[in-house]
């Protein structure tokens, strides 16, 4: 498995690019060479050198140490966001796919009326709504991500609750829900998984976003969407304190996407 994973010069990037996320978040205090929060106006909007391999920003902090600190800021929205609204969509939609009748009503509908709003639109209203923090941002963004996950999930189950593996445990006596959670749900979880591997750099793009237009993380918190956000207005004068932050977001969704694409082409039969 992990051969065929890897097989794909994209896939092989992909992990590449997650691994030195994932490493510059776990050694972060040993990789920066500067206190992402030291302000030192002498050394305000200095260019990329060797003192300060990314540059400084409008109040002199390292650019480079700030990327490195914010890995952690994106990587941990990214993850809890997926690891609050992943089981939360697959229990609703193997409930609802299994059970069917009023449950599956009342579920989908609740589902479609979230997915009736643009996810984005609703995240910021409910981050404008809670007060403009990093935590009010992930909780925005797991509330607008689980009906993804309870759609795809629902979607399994149907094509597989009436299967004959299935017919036979229920012949044999079992519990409705010792097949929905032993037989069936192990069965259709891939897409979900799939999917949720392919969110996370969305989730981060989505974060980034929401910090830019001030209603994520606040100065002057390390996070790469708010560093986007204060080098605005000196964008003319100082490139690197704009494109160094742009690039770490890019590289990180890239990242995510690839390896996601890969896990697809192993786990999804379809793709086979």
């Amino acid at each position: 498995m992990v051969r065929r994973i890897f097989s794909s010069p994209l896939t092989l990037i992909g992990f590449i690019l997650v691994f030195i996320l994932l490493f510059l978040a776990a050694f972060a205090p040993l990789i920066a060479t500067y206190n992402p929060l030291e302000v030192n106006f002498s050394n305000k909007l200095q260019p990329p050198s060797s003192a300060h391999i990314f540059g400084t920003d409008e109040v002199g902090r390292d650019i480079f140490s700030r990327i490195v600190y914010g890995s952690r800021i994106s990587l941990k929205v990214g993850l809890l966001v997926v690891v609050i609204s992943f089981p939360v969509g697959t229990m609703l939609g193997a409930i609802a796919g299994y059970f069917g009748g009023l449950v599956d009503q009342i579920i989908m509908r609740l589902t479609d009326i979230f997915l009736s709003f643009p996810g984005i639109i609703l995240a910021m209203s409910i981050a404008a709504a809670l007060g403009p923090s990093i935590e009010n941002v992930l909780l925005a963004l797991a509330v607008v991500w689980w009906p993804w996950y309870t759609r795809i999930v629902r979607s399994s189950v149907l094509s597989i609750k009436n299967a004959e593996f299935i017919e036979s445990s229920r012949a044999l006596g079992a519990h409705p829900f010792r097949i929905l959670f032993k037989d069936i749900l192990p069965n259709s979880i891939a897409p979900a998984s799939i999917q949720a591997s392919l969110d996370l750099g969305f989730v981060i793009l989505a974060a980034a976003g929401l910090s830019f237009i001030g209603l994520g993380a606040q100065p002057p918190s390390p996070e790469w969407g708010a560093m986007l956000s204060s080098s605005r207005e000196i964008l003319r004068e100082a490139w690197w304190a704009a494109t160094f932050p742009g690039l770490a977001i890019l590289f990180t969704v890239l990242g995510f996407n690839l390896l996601g694409d890969g896990l697809r082409d192993v786990l999804d039969p379809k793709q086979r």
